[in-house]
């Protein structure tokens, strides 16, 4: 018997693009008389740079974000999840938070929904080593190839303290964890992930080692910002508050209870300032000019129209979250939308 090792890599087209490499990692050749038998061993680790253009298509041009799919009973975010991907959604949007089982719970909303990706908007980089958020994403991706895209902000000072750890300049301190993603046993490649991304340095770190990043908390106009900024190549995925509700009280109340609390957070108030926004806007729960600007309120054409001010201004696909005053899984809601999924 003879044993040959070697490293081989091939390319896996997954539609027509390039989805990353695959690599022989162990090659057996045994002899037997007259015939040789091979035994090689594949393990696929996903793309290997960034701007993977395959993404868009993946996603499609809407998707849902929902904090509901990680915080109800497992058995009752799958049935959601199955009923999103039979309504056409392609891509599904959940909070990484600081972590916790956040990789269990994709693969099980994977595995109810056959034809989605699961997008993590965001991750927190501060409760988990770059090693082992490296290890966890493999072992999703190499079950469902493809169709994990996880999503990492630096989040805030407080989250940092929480964990021990020093939260520096973020642009400094996200550098750093790349770098740290890169070099782990199971990298974390950079088509397989994004960044929540809000400043225009932020933006173009993004655009140069990673798939592209996820905006939070901005009107369609600052798509066009970030387009101008980063390119054509680097995926624009931003987040998008919908209230399906005419009344214009009731609407901005739902939107204020949903968001309201963000808009005094330091970060994103800088953020909104640089897109020139006032003081008069930044009070608590901000003006109605902020959120009329920030949630698409109304009935579904309304929602549709905001929805494609930010695809004319750049963004490649749109995260729909859908903010209501009844608790639970907003399923009505849902089935609404689907009405623009194309």
């Amino acid at each position: 018997m003879n044993r040959v090792h070697s490293a081989v890599s091939a390319g896996l087209s997954h539609g027509v693009s390039l989805l990353g490499p695959l690599l022989a990692t162990l090659m057996d050749v045994q002899s037997n008389g007259d015939e040789l038998t091979c035994h090689v061993t594949l393990s696929y680790f996903g793309d290997m740079s960034p701007n993977d253009r395959a993404w868009p298509a993946r996603l499609g041009k809407v998707g849902i974000w929902s904090s509901e799919l990680r915080s109800v009973p497992a058995a009752a975010s799958e049935d959601a999840a199955a009923e999103l991907d039979a309504l056409g959604f392609r891509a599904l949007w959940m909070p990484g938070l600081n972590g916790g089982p956040v990789f269990d719970d994709a693969a099980r909303l994977l595995t109810a929904a056959p034809n989605a990706t699961v997008s993590l908007g965001v991750l927190g980089i501060w409760h988990q080593s770059a090693g082992q958020l490296g290890a966890d994403a493999a072992a999703v991706t190499a079950r469902f190839p493809g169709r994990l895209l996880t999503g990492l902000g630096v989040s805030s000072p407080e989250s940092a303290a929480a964990a021990g750890r020093d939260f520096g300049k973020p642009l400094a301190s996200m550098s750093r964890y790349l770098d740290a993603l890169d070099a782990a046993a199971t990298p974390l490649l950079a088509g397989q992930r994004i960044l929540g991304a809000l400043g225009l340095k932020m933006a173009k770190l993004a655009a140069e080692r990673t798939a592209g990043f996820h905006p939070f908390l901005v009107p369609a106009r600052a798509s066009a910002d970030y387009r101008a900024h980063v390119g054509a190549e680097t995926l624009l995925a931003p987040y998008l508050a919908v209230v399906l509700e005419t009344d214009p009280d009731r609407a901005r109340a739902i939107a204020r209870a949903g968001i309201g609390m963000f808009i005094g957070f330091p970060s994103y108030q800088q953020n909104l300032r640089r897109l020139g926004f006032t003081e008069a806007d930044l009070v608590p729960d901000g003006s109605d000019h902020l959120i009329d600007e920030l949630v698409a309120w109304g009935d579904l054409d309304t929602v549709g129209s905001r929805i494609q001010h930010h695809l004319d201004a750049g963004a490649d696909h749109v995260a729909l979250h859908v903010l209501s005053d009844t608790p639970g899984l907003p399923l009505p809601q849902w089935r609404r939308l689907s009405g623009l999924v194309t």
